[in-house]
């Protein structure tokens, strides 16, 4: 009952420290505006049992029930987050137990498991209907290992020379080789590469998905990787390509931008994320050093993927275990950094409720959806403040404080400026920032913790908790407003006597 009345007492002060008035309206949206939730199929859940065969959920290398009807039934789940789009693991026809989707053994059909292709289609525009725009996976490095194609002497010319990858510095190597077994498809065969185009643009025809991610990208050539971006995009303008380069040299990641990929998964910032927040007090010098890297090295940094972990790593919340840390105030920190960088989050599905996972497939875990809802929550809060706040999603980064594992930083776009403190320290900490890097005679606004904090001698100071993290929005000095403090005299009198009614009630129903 206590919980339920300082609840009611907040109210009034979240009227009072609600978004400024005349916060920057939204132009068209961009991708770079887009948050998105990255599903593997097999693993989210189980809306239909009539795909159920050879199903089994003990067996972590096995089909384990998820499907596009599943998906369908949690598109409002994921909307109510934030989430603006989602992002799906391949959707192809695969071998058997290939429930991961990248053993294609049919470019041209759904996975049975995952339900047919008018279903796919009822998806995709189940999720437009949402405004949420679908991302899917599109392999086109390998196949299957026992696809027909590897048996068909006319399709030998379609694949390189059966070869392991040794030297995984030579480029070579890495684009004729075979990754992890798989037979290699040869791009340069003009045959290949028309039915691998063909394919991508038949898709966005039949089922009008809005991007694709490329899957091993560093295994393909370069010249291909143009041919693709120039079909696809002819076919649909704002067609959004993301390539998993897996370098974390980010010299070697830009060398692909000139073949018209959009935008890349940040592996190099990935991992000094993973550093820096799995545990309090670790220094934010390299993370924060990688955003200017990324500045340096790539001509739209803007459009990278930013993410704390995926269906290749262990999951972050295992980082978190190991540390014995607990895990949502780790990924509240975590989310709150990637949530307000540039970039494009992308979060990887059960996060919301820190699944764990070591390896693969224990990364693949089935998600669970009865689970407590601290993160959700707090995930939710951070998607209606990136929709609703463009300088979080287009506006110009600035460091302004860094010290081991506390920051402050600064977006600033058109008339708009927000402020972000991350105290990723064991230690409340205070911060105070001159009024030069920050605009004199305003006063900041806490939007998650609901601080405010004014200008004084030419100052800000910040008090931030330990573990804590707050988004501030820069507005005019409320001032002592006469008719203003009268109206919220009479909403508090007015909650008081609610509590007062609520209280009596509880009374009488305990005696």
């Amino acid at each position: 009952m206590r919980k339920k009345l300082r609840a009611l007492m907040l109210i009034p002060f979240l009227l009072f420290y609600a978004l400024p008035a005349g916060a920057v309206e939204k132009e068209g949206r961009k991708w770079q505006d887009e948050s998105i939730y990255f599903i593997m199929v097999d693993r989210f859940h189980n809306g239909s049992t009539k795909n159920d065969f050879k199903v089994n959920v003990n067996d972590p290398k096995a089909y384990n029930g998820g499907d596009f009807k599943g998906i369908m039934d949690k598109l409002d789940y994921i909307k109510g987050m934030g989430f603006t789009a989602i992002m799906l693991t391949p959707v192809f026809d695969n071998e058997d137990r290939g429930y991961h989707g990248y053993w294609v053994s049919d470019f041209y059909n759904t996975e049975e498991h995952f339900g047919t292709l008018d279903e796919f289609k009822t998806l995709v525009k189940e999720a437009h209907k949402r405004d949420m725009k679908v991302i899917l996976d599109f392999v086109v490095n390998h196949v299957g290992p026992n696809h027909p194609w590897v048996h068909d002497p006319e399709k030998k010319d379609w694949f390189h020379e059966k070869k392991p990858i040794v030297n995984w510095d030579n480029h070579k190597e890495l684009e004729n080789n075979w990754l992890f077994g798989l037979p290699d498809l040869n791009q340069d065969n003009p045959e290949t590469r028309k039915y691998l185009l063909d394919a991508a643009k038949w898709w966005m025809k039949e089922t009008d998905v809005d991007g694709y991610r490329l899957d091993a990208v560093m295994h393909v050539p370069k010249d291909f990787w143009n041919d693709f971006s120039k079909e696809v995009k002819s076919f649909k303008k704002d067609f959004y390509l993301l390539g998993d380069v897996k370098d974390h040299d980010l010299s070697a990641v830009a060398s692909y931008q000139d073949s018209g990929i959009d935008g890349f998964l940040d592996y190099s910032q990935n991992k000094h994320l993973r550093t820096a927040f799995a545990r309090p007090d670790q220094s934010f010098g390299e993370l924060f050093a990688s955003i200017d890297e990324n500045k340096t090295n790539d001509n739209r940094p803007e459009l990278l993927g930013t993410f704390l972990d995926h269906h290749d790593m262990p999951r972050f919340t295992q980082d978190i275990i190991q540390y014995k840390q607990n895990p949502g105030t780790r990924w509240k920190m975590a989310l709150t950094y990637l949530y307000t960088v540039p970039g494009i989050p992308i979060v990887y599905y059960g996060s919301e409720i820190a699944l764990a996972g070591g390896e693969e497939p224990d990364n693949r875990r089935l998600m669970g959806f009865k689970a407590d809802k601290e993160i959700i929550d707090y995930v939710t809060k951070l998607g209606e403040l990136r929709q609703e706040l463009p300088a979080l999603t287009r506006g110009d980064f600035e460091l302004l404080h860094k010290d081991g594992g506390l920051a402050v930083f600064k977006r600033t776009y058109k008339e708009e400026t927000i402020i972000v403190a991350i105290n990723n320290t064991s230690k409340s900490q205070n911060i105070t920032i001159d009024s030069e890097k920050i605009e004199p005679g305003k006063e900041l606004r806490g939007l998650l913790e609901g601080d405010l904090v004014r200008e004084q001698d030419g100052k800000y100071t910040l008090i931030i908790d330990r573990e804590k993290a707050e988004i501030y929005a820069l507005a005019e000095k409320t001032g002592i407003n006469i008719s203003y403090l009268l109206a919220m005299g009479s909403v508090y009198a007015a909650f008081i006597a609610f509590i007062v009614v609520v209280w009596k009630r509880s009374k009488r129903k305990s005696e």
